[in-house]
Parts: structure tokens; C-alpha cells; sequence
């Protein structure tokens, strides 16, 4: 017995847009169809000519909770993610009170997670000094790998690697399996702004402190043999380094994100620190760069990097407000008003915000529409048009560089394992892969 199908002339699958009959027996997808085939199910969706992509799947998320839940938590993340057209979110190790960087931190995270949460919940192990010792039983007990910092993250109970700790938590995360995600900047090329201005910090943190942090990581990354993932590389320098390790057959993936893509230097309004984020927004030529790079393969994933922060730390200083930026809700249509302006098409947005997420965590289940994987479906109406209001968003708090800007597209229905999102919390906790 079908129990569900969802029917669209634009089903977006792993080989380009179709128009397709989506079969869905219990949370799986059993199968794909013609798009008229009479399939006698317990309910029948037909979209038309609206798209059917699969739920996308971030894995760079700051939930926050516990400890600083009144930043963002795992109800109002959630409900955010879904409302975006995100299925699965896999939550950082920080900003959370106490960090996820041994399992009884992370008990601490499951227990404030759990009955919350409106998507799928994966989870990161953090990587600090002096805790090698707790990575194999964070690994043990199912979080998908780890996160470490080369530069100050931020907050003090997260303190960054030296490359020497860097190289020995590489050697444990190649024993213990799963991938570590680093945020690669050379603290050495980095300096402290100047004064307030978006110039003057984005001067104190440049492309170059991301190139030599990479090539550092990728040169780790070969004597150790782990697996290493580079997070929201903002710098197109950086992209020569990725590539040339790829070919040399290390195991270094790399992402950016919807604000590198959308965003440009030149476009901050000084004082509007919901810009902020690091490492910063570059120039528009840089940007360009990025899109090629995700082009030719270089990128292999476009993830929010959603950090979220109360307004009164947005203070209209560059040098002093907190560094992060809210986007959770936001990401498809940002991504797609700019990809569909460049030629790209729904289904390279659907490959780098579904699927290499997922293949990159190890999440099987997820990132396709396709038979046997989870029936994380989205409606999504690539034609309309808006303008972000984000008072109006499912984040905690109403700051976001895209307030007050239009985008293409709109999620209209988010299916998680072949049930609406209602405002009924039924997701589930993922766990890694061994």
C-alpha cells in the first residue's frame, strides 16, 4: 500500500528535473513513477508545475542550546530550518554551554534537544585541547565527527588547536572514524580592526590567513590520513589549494555559504553588523570566484553557517559586535535568486545543499529523491518573489543581512519522512555512521 504521493512535473532528482510521481510507502521513499501513473494512494498531492526538491540538509548550524538558548534554540532552529525547505540540521559544538566536547556535554545537549526539535537532528563532537581522550567515545556514542578551530572561536570554553594538537586530534579522528570540520584562518595573519568600520575588520582577517590554514590543513590531512572537511571557505584563494589536494587524492572537501554567494563587500552598509560573520563577506570579484569554484567542483556544499545572536550584540561596530549571521530560514531562496541569474538550475541547488551536505556527514538516508532514502520532500515555487521581512522568521531574533531584501522562491510544504511539518515536533536524532 502507497500511502502517500506527491506528483510534479519538476521533481528534482540526482540525474536533473523530471516530471515524476513520488511514491511514499511509510517514511521511505518506495519509489518514483510517471507523472500520471494512477497509484491509488491514501493521499495524492499533484504540485503541477511547481518543484519537488529534497529536503536540504545543513550541517553547519549554531543552535546554542543549552546555555545560551536565548541566542537561538532547537524549537525556534528548527522550526526555522523546516520553514527553509531544511529537513536535517547537523548542530555545532559551540555556541552551547557546556560544548559539546565529551559525552556527558553531549547529554546535557540530547536532553535539552529532545521533544524539540521540527527536522532531523545530527550532532558535532568538538575538538579543543587536551580532549583527544573524549573523541573516540563522542564517535562511540554517534555524533558524525568533530569540529575545531586554528583561530579564537569566539568563546572562551572553545579554545582553537595549535597545529601540533591539530595534527594529534587528526590522527584520533583517522582511527576513530567520521571527518573533522575546521575552521581554517591562519591566527598568525590575523590582527585585531582598526577601528568600527566593515573595512577595517575585513582588512583584519584576510584571504591569505584562509590559504595558508588550508594548506596547512590539507598538509595534515595527508600525513594523518583523516578525513577533513573545510568549513565556509568566504576567500576564491583558497581555491587552488583544494583543488590540487584533490587531485593528489587527499580527503579534503570544502564548503561555503549562502552569504559568500549573495553577498559582496561593497554592498555593507556601515554600521550593519548583521553583516558580520567570520570569516567576513569579500568583494564581489571574490565572489565570482566562489561560483566558479562550485561550478568545476571545487565547493561541494553551500550550508548556512547559521549563527544567531540577540540584537544588543549587533552593536552597529564592527570591531565590537559579535561575529555570526542568521539565515537558517533563508538559504534555498537566497541561493537560487543568485544561481538562477548565473544559469545553474534547481538541480545543482538541490546537489550542493542536499546531497553533498549529506554525503559529506555520512547521512545515507538523506540528499536525493530517490527509492529506499527518506521521504524528505519540499514544495518549492522557484518563480515567486519576496521581500524578507524578518520579524516574520522563525529565528529567535529578527537579524539578518537579508531584511528588507527580495529573493526568488518560496518553500511552500516540507514534508519530513512523509509527514508535513505541522508545528508538531517530530524529528529525530541522527547518528553517525561507522
Amino acid at each position: 500500500m502507497i500511502d502517500l504521493v506527491i506528483r510534479s512535473r519538476r521533481t528534482v532528482t540526482p540525474e536533473g528535473e523530471r516530471a515524476a510521481a513520488v511514491a511514499v510507502r511509510g517514511e521511505k521513499i518506495a519509489a518514483l513513477y510517471d507523472y500520471a501513473a494512477p497509484l491509488g494512494a491514501a493521499e495524492d498531492v499533484d504540485l503541477r508545475d511547481l518543484a519537488l526538491l529534497p529536503g536540504l540538509v545543513d550541517t553547519h548550524v549554531h543552535v546554542n542550546e543549552p546555555g545560551r538558548t536565548h541566542w537561538e534554540g532547537f524549537d525556534s532552529a528548527t522550526r526555522a530550518a523546516a520553514a527553509g525547505g531544511v529537513t536535517t540540521i547537523i548542530d555545532m559544538p559551540l555556541n552551547s554551554v557546556p560544548p559539546t566536547v565529551d559525552v556527558p556535554a553531549l547529554e546535557a545537549k540530547l536532553a535539552a534537544a529532545r521533544g524539540r526539535c521540527h527536522v532531523d537532528v545530527g550532532f558535532w563532537g568538538g575538538a579543543v585541547p587536551g580532549n583527544v581522550k573524549d573523541l573516540g567515545p563522542l564517535r562511540e556514542r554517534g555524533v558524525h565527527g568533530f569540529k575545531c578551530f586554528m583561530s579564537p572561536s569566539g568563546v572562551d570554553e572553545f579554545p582553537p588547536l595549535s597545529l601540533p594538537e591539530l595534527r594529534e586530534a587528526l590522527s584520533e579522528v583517522a582511527a576513530v572514524g567520521g571527518v573533522m570540520v575546521v575552521h581554517a584562518e591562519d591566527p598568525a595573519l590575523l590582527s585585531e580592526p582598526g577601528g568600527p568600520t566593515y573595512r577595517e575588520f575585513l582588512d583584519s582577517r584576510p584571504g591569505e590567513s584562509e590559504r595558508s590554514a588550508v594548506a596547512a590543513v590539507v598538509r595534515l590531512a595527508g600525513e594523518t590520513g583523516a578525513r577533513v572537511h573545510v568549513l565556509h571557505v568566504s576567500s576564491a584563494a583558497c581555491l587552488d589549494v583544494l583543488e590540487r589536494a584533490r587531485q593528489d587524492g587527499v580527503a579534503v572537501t570544502a564548503e561555503t555559504c549562502p552569504h559568500y554567494l549573495t553577498l559582496a563587500a561593497e554592498q555593507v552598509p556601515e554600521g550593519a553588523t548583521a553583516y558580520k560573520c567570520c570569516p567576513p563577506i569579500r568583494s564581489g570579484a571574490n565572489r565570482d570566484l566562489l561560483w566558479d569554484g562550485l561550478g568545476r567542483g571545487v565547493l561541494t556544499c553551500v550550508v548556512s553557517d547559521h549563527s544567531p545572536s540577540p540584537a544588543d550584540l549587533k552593536v552597529p561596530d564592527f570591531a565590537a559586535a559579535w561575529g555570526g549571521i542568521a539565515s537558517l530560514q533563508l538559504g534555498l531562496p537566497a541561493v537560487w535568486t543568485e544561481a538562477s541569474t548565473r544559469g545553474y538550475a534547481l538541480a545543482d541547488v538541490a546537489r550542493w545543499m542536499s546531497a553533498g551536505p549529506a554525503s559529506m556527514a555520512g547521512i545515507s538516508g538523506k540528499g536525493a529523491i530517490a527509492a529506499g532514502k527518506d521521504a524528505d520532500l519540499v514544495a518549492f515555487d522557484p518563480a515567486a518573489g519576496a521581500v524578507v521581512d524578518a520579524t516574520r522568521l522563525h529565528h529567535r531574533h529578527p537579524v539578518t543581512p537579508y531584511d528588507g531584501r527580495r529573493l526568488k522562491g518560496a518553500v511552500l510544504t516540507t514534508w519530513l519522512r512523509g509527514r508535513p511539518v505541522d508545528g508538531v515536533p517530530h524529528g529525530r536524532f541522527l547518528w553517525g555512521e561507522r
